[in-house]
């Protein structure tokens, strides 16, 4: 059995202009300063040059040591973003065009391929810096047909997870090249955003090197909104579970609203999310089932709250992950009442 590795935290929520949060040197020892010990890196330009990391290894060298002289180490790089624009449905084009580098911006396809090969790219850093998973969106195609008025016409969803995967098969072949997973955020807004969702894509990757390397980021903030049960998820996918984003929720229906959120902002949705310990999610629980199937990696706080003020949030979730952390057996609690027979013994204890 393992014990979970953390408490780490996502820095993507806290970036900023201003110091401790406008570099990755300052945003290490702030996170080791509240008791973290592992970052999660989102690929942005304030924190890491993609392309140098992707082709230096002196590069990925330093900015290891910048994480190490903090006393921090870096669990995985994010490519979200860039992630989310390997698949966009043109409704959505202006809205996800200022995602992209500028000079793509206004061209669909350019912009697509542009984002293929930084997460690609993800894929090199991610090994040059000792890592074996990355954290990514798939992007959607199919999520404005969500809920089918028109009905939806026959086969739209299985074209659109078969452009899905042809999409993102290249990516993932690049990934299983240099031995690193790729593991989803399952999130409202993209095609992958449930088991069935991630199921209809791995049959479409089924038998090729792409799919071993298709592997799921849980994040039980994201079922708690959709009620979805979240402790029979894990014992679902946890062959696939690579990445633990430990998030908060709370789902408060009324009789006015209900998952859908009624175009309310965050504050006023029956469903919203929390900071840590302030929301509905038993952790104990989902800790425990982490335990029990030997969950590899780190338990990383996502930090969103519609309430609470972000640094309270961060200096909160650093105790509460580690109280949390179970750290696992290394015998029985029986053993003391072992037998100590031989196998002989037993043979007689059995009648045989």
């Amino acid at each position: 059995m393992k014990t979970i590795k953390g408490p780490a935290i996502y820095l993507a929520q806290f970036l900023g202009d201003k110091a401790p949060f406008d570099s990755l040197e300052n945003l290490a020892g702030w996170a080791a300063s509240l008791g973290y010990e592992g970052i999660q890196v989102p690929v942005d330009a304030r924190l890491i040059d993609l392309e140098q990391a992707a082709s230096s290894q002196t590069y990925c060298d330093e900015l290891l040591g910048v994480a190490a002289d903090a006393g921090v180490q870096i669990t995985e790089l994010a490519t979200h973003l860039q992630g989310q624009l390997v698949a966009v449905h043109p409704a959505y084009d202006p809205l996800f065009d200022g995602f992209a580098a500028p000079h793509v911006r206004g061209n669909p396809q350019a912009r697509t391929e542009w984002a293929i090969q930084q997460v690609k790219l993800a894929a090199q850093a991610s090994r040059r810096l000792g890592l074996d998973t990355h954290v990514s969106f798939s992007g959607a195609l199919a999520w404005p047909y969500m809920y089918p008025w028109p009905q939806r016409p026959a086969g739209l969803v299985d074209a659109a997870f078969d452009e899905l995967a042809r999409r993102w098969t290249p990516i993932l072949e690049a990934f299983d090249d240099v031995g690193v997973d790729v593991a989803y955020e399952l999130h409202p807004g993209e095609d992958l955003h449930d088991g069935v969702t991630f199921e209809r894509f791995l049959e479409r990757l089924n038998g090729t090197r792409a799919q071993r390397r298709a592997n799921i980021l849980f994040d039980p903030s994201h079922y708690v909104l959709q009620q979805l049960d979240y402790l029979a998820f894990i014992d679902i996918y946890h062959e696939r579970i690579k990445v633990f984003h430990v998030k908060d929720a709370e789902f408060r229906p009324s009789g006015k609203a209900g998952v859908y959120g009624s175009y309310s902002d965050w504050v006023e949705r029956p469903g919203r999310f929390r900071s840590l310990g302030d929301g509905q999610i038993d952790f104990g629980a989902i800790f425990s089932k982490m335990a029990q199937y030997d969950y590899p990696g780190w338990a990383v706080l996502e930090w969103e709250c519609a309430l609470k003020h972000p640094e309270d949030g961060a200096r909160e979730g650093a105790d509460f992950i580690r109280r949390h952390i179970i750290r696992v057996a290394e015998h029985s609690f029986d053993d003391f009442a072992g037998s100590g027979i031989d196998t002989a013994q037993l043979k007689r204890v059995l009648g045989i």
